[in-house]
Order: structure tokens, then sequence, then C-alpha cells
């Protein structure tokens, strides 16, 4: 026995149950005989399937939605080794993430988790919070 059932065949007469006529279809009109146009939309004028869409030109088009990748300080802990340098180029290492998305995207590490090892933090950006952390950690951040 199989777990899922098979499609209903439609149209196929009167005997099936679902067939003959008008199977499923409705009465007249081009969606019983099968050739509406995606973009049809009745008498409708002012909310026509063209004013939805958006314009394609201007200001909103051209502003660049920076993305940052996040990371956290207990991500961080099982990453790097006492003293050991944490930048663009050490993270795209143990990230296995390319150092291009790295030095174009913003990469900012956030203070979830606690961080045990003293680490020092080049030109990458730090939550306040897990600034404390790492210099409270024995940790330096240039």
């Amino acid at each position: 026995s199989t777990t899922t059932k098979s499609k209903k065949r439609v149209g196929r007469g009167y005997g099936s149950g679902v067939g003959g006529h008008t199977c499923r279809r409705g009465a007249k009109g081009d969606k019983a005989r099968g050739k509406t146009k995606l973009t049809f939309d009745g008498s409708k004028i002012k909310k026509s399937w063209v004013k939805r869409t958006p314009f394609l030109r201007g200001k909103h088009r051209l502003i660049s939605h920076q993305t940052i990748i996040n990371f956290n300080l207990d991500q961080l802990n099982g990453w790097f080794k006492n003293g050991d340098k944490v930048n663009h180029k050490s993270l795209a290492k143990v990230t296995h993430l390319p150092l291009s998305q790295l030095t174009t995207k913003s990469v900012k590490i956030l203070s979830n988790g606690e961080i045990k090892k003293s680490l020092i933090i080049d030109q990458v950006m730090l939550s306040q919070k897990a600034k404390e952390k790492i210099i409270k950690a024995g940790g330096r951040v240039n």
C-alpha cells in the first residue's frame, strides 16, 4: 500500500465523478475555456498589476544594503588560542569564508558567551559589552 493518494483525473466522463460537462471550471468565460492572461485584472484600472509593481527607477534601487557579519565571543573562544590576533585575515582562515567577503562587508564581534582567552582584536568592530569582556579577560583592542 502507498502512503500518497493518486491525483484525481478530471474531465474523463460523467462516470468518473469528477468529469463531464464543465469538470470543475464553472460555467462560461475565459477561465472555463482556459485562455486567461496572467496579467488579466478584469475592469480594474487603478489597481492593475502594472500599478502594483514597484517602479524600477530612482533612489531606492541605488541604496546599498550593507550587511554585517556577526561573530560571538564563545565562537572566538573555540577558534583562537591565548594571545592570538583576531583580524579579517585570521577570521577568514578559521571560518573558511573568503577574505574578500569579510573585507567588503562589515565584521562585528558581539558579546554572547564568555571569553576565557586573552586575544588581540585588530581592526574589527566590537559591541561595547564585548569590548569590556575582552579587556576583562586580559585581551587588547587596537
